[in-house]
């Protein structure tokens, strides 16, 4: 019992919140590089009532789970609120984000200057890959909706629609 409780108090959990409309290549890339770093990773999906998404989210989280059915380190959960209140709950102490430019670090730097601020919660940033940084979702979208071929942004899960 004494060994379990140890085990579960140094695991090393992270959060890696998004949007994930759609999960891109880049996505898949700071995923895949962070899983040796951490025990789990909790791909959080964030809901935004205001915002108007092109998937839903079972879509998203369907095209997530199918990306990473292989690994066990991951789970897919949905979630609103704050970022850092979900961490509390699930009991995370990092968040997982990544950076395709500086723009990105100042925006994402603010941001967990606010949360370490509010929670004392730690957030790990790694770099994308020089073959993915110029991926986001936001082209991706626009790239569908003008009928381009986005194939080769995003993970094969996501080739469907």
């Amino acid at each position: 019992m004494w060994v379990q409780l140890l085990v579960i108090f140094l695991m090393r959990k992270a959060i890696f919140p998004g949007s994930f409309d759609p999960i891109t290549l880049g996505h898949e890339d700071i995923i895949n590089r962070a899983i040796p770093l951490f025990d789990e990773i909790v791909i959080a999906i964030g809901v935004n009532a205001e915002k108007k998404y092109m998937f839903t989210l079972e879509e998203r989280k369907r095209f997530i789970e199918e990306t990473f059915k292989n690994e066990p380190k991951i789970k897919v959960i949905t979630y609103e609120g704050l970022t850092i209140d979900l961490c509390r709950k699930i009991k995370a102490d990092f968040i997982l984000r990544g950076l395709r430019n500086p723009a990105d670090f100042e925006f994402e730097k603010a941001i967990a200057h606010t949360n370490r601020e509010l929670s004392k919660i730690e957030t790990v940033f790694l770099l994308t890959a020089a073959s993915t940084s110029y991926i986001s979702s936001s082209i991706v979208r626009d790239v569908i909706r003008n009928g381009g071929e986005y194939q080769m942004l995003v993970p094969k899960a996501v080739r469907v629609k």
